[in-house]
């Protein structure tokens, strides 16, 4: 009764954080509304500052993404000698690609496009065990799709094959994560009766929309022999959404870049970074862990607290530096397409009940050294924090004093100054948006041909919607999940739906 006491608290505390701040705020400009202005401009000053250092996190991520996507990192595999092994494994070539696509309801178009890539890659086939997992609530349908994708490409790995997890299994919630336990203990069985050792097998986890480039798993592969404690780490590569890219509307289009742009802020900063959506990690620690969790929906940022706490603080994300390409979002009509926006990062950012689990896994457990529980503790609630009221803060609290504080301040040169000190610094930020607006076209896939080449120019426009997207999809999301959080209004798992559309010629 205690524990759950604490816990409880622990899941109050992100929502009234941030709900504090925000009525806060409202009271202050009304009540000391100097006091509140001052405030507002020191906030201005570090959003500007805090934009030009993100815009050099990009900046470095972008270079060395462009940088690894030169390499032949088979060849580098190739030349690697076996005395740099940080792990056992005799040869490159005893290393095996334990691949996880759970999907459900996904159309055939997708799901046969993300096994395709597979085959592009330049990693052995023959060391790629391939697990599709479907769901039973799927019916017969998912099922149809699953096998054609098998009888049409099982030749070409070692193993393809389909996991179908059944429906209403006691403490489960319907997910990807519930899902891709039942794919990942199908395929241990298969590694067992092959008779690898868990060590020598990677494991991917990727969305049914994952397409892998060319050179990824070479890349894992070979982060996986070189880097110190390899059994102790995550592998985490940059998501793109350019599968669909050029049909997606603009709004899709910013939003899909900015999450882009903020992965690629965090590979700049391993020490914060956590897993995210498609990502690797070594088999024998996900089994020591007892899988994912089956019963909450941030499956996969939820996974690197699990091995954080599993093995007392001795657990990090490795970024590589190199993308894989997922789909932006895209209905049949604008309006739907933004109401799946909202709905997809309402999903993203429930990863705030990952907070509570970790600060009572942190009280739990003595063995993480203090220093480590307190950075850890304070960046998680610090970015859910900042996710939900900094672009509210900018929006609309720099007016508030003006028209709140009273007749007496309103006649204050502070009051008639507060407004254009703000925009001041507002519009210096904005040449950290005009570097990410050229950033996104050098990121662009190749133009498909029914798209002018002048087009390109208008795309730079659209990231004026971002003061408009930020809030909309960033902190209106983030305080609904924080709020839900708080008041036990538990999120079930959304599917997000992909829309493709074909081309000819």
């Amino acid at each position: 009764m205690e524990d759950r006491r604490i816990i409880k608290i622990l899941e109050v505390f992100p929502g009234a954080l941030a709900w504090t701040t925000l009525l806060g705020m409202i009271i202050f400009s009304w009540r000391l509304p100097v006091a509140a202005s001052f405030f507002i401009i020191a906030f201005d000053l570090y959003w500007l500052l805090k934009t030009i250092f993100f815009t050099l996190h990009i900046n470095h991520s972008y270079r060395r993404m462009r940088e690894n996507l030169k390499v032949s990192w088979l060849q580098k595999l190739k030349e690697l000698p076996a005395s740099n092994y940080k792990i056992l494994a005799g040869s490159w070539e005893n290393i095996y690609q334990l691949i996880i696509l759970p999907a459900y309801r996904e159309p055939h178009e997708v799901l046969r496009a993300s096994v395709a890539s597979l085959k592009t890659s330049s990693f052995p086939q023959k060391n790629m065990i391939v697990v599709l997992g479907i769901e039973e609530r799927g019916g017969e349908e998912d099922l149809k799709i699953a096998q054609k994708i098998v009888e049409e490409y099982h030749s070409e790995f070692l193993k393809l094959l389909v996991a179908r997890h059944p429906a209403d299994l006691a403490g489960e919630i319907p997910g990807k994560g519930s899902n891709a336990v039942f794919a990942a203990r199908t395929a241990q069985k298969i590694v067992d009766e092959l008779k690898i050792p868990y060590e020598h097998v990677i494991i991917s986890s990727l969305d049914s929309d994952t397409q892998v480039y060319p050179e990824y798993f070479s890349l894992v592969t070979y982060r996986y022999l070189t880097e110190p404690d390899p059994l102790h780490a995550s592998y985490q590569p940059i998501p793109v959404y350019h599968n669909n890219i050029w049909d997606a509307p603009a709004l899709s289009r910013v939003v899909a870049t900015s999450d882009t742009f903020w992965q690629m802020i965090q590979q700049s900063r391993p020490e914060r970074l956590i897993t995210f959506s498609s990502h690797s990690m070594p088999f024998k620690s996900l089994v020591e862990m007892g899988f994912w969790q089956k019963d909450i929906v941030s499956e996969d940022s939820r996974i690197f607290w699990q091995a954080f706490l599993h093995y007392n603080g001795g657990w990090r994300v490795v970024p590589l530096y190199y993308p894989v390409s997922m789909d932006a979002n895209l209905a049949p009509t604008f309006w739907q397409t933004a109401k799946n926006i909202y709905r997809q990062h309402r999903r993203w950012v429930w990863g705030v009940e990952n907070t509570p689990y970790l600060l009572y896994g942190f009280i739990k457990n003595r063995s993480i050294p203090l220093p480590k529980k307190l950075f850890y503790a304070l960046d998680q609630i610090e970015g859910f924090w900042s996710l939900s009221t900094n672009s509210l803060i900018i929006l609309a609290l720099g007016w508030l004093p003006p028209l709140i504080g009273g007749k007496e301040f309103a006649t204050t040169v502070l009051a008639y100054s507060l407004p254009r000190v703000t925009q001041i610094l507002m519009t210096a930020a904005m040449v950290g948006l005009g570097f990410m607006a050229v950033c996104s076209l050098y990121l662009l896939p190749t133009r498909p041909r029914k798209k002018p080449y002048f087009w390109k120019s208008w795309l730079l426009l659209e990231w004026l919607l971002i003061p408009i997207t930020g809030t909309i999809f960033g902190a209106i999301p983030g305080l609904e999940a924080q709020t839900r959080l708080m008041l036990g209004k538990k999120l079930d798992f959304w599917r997000t739906p992909k829309t493709r559309v074909e081309r000819k010629g």
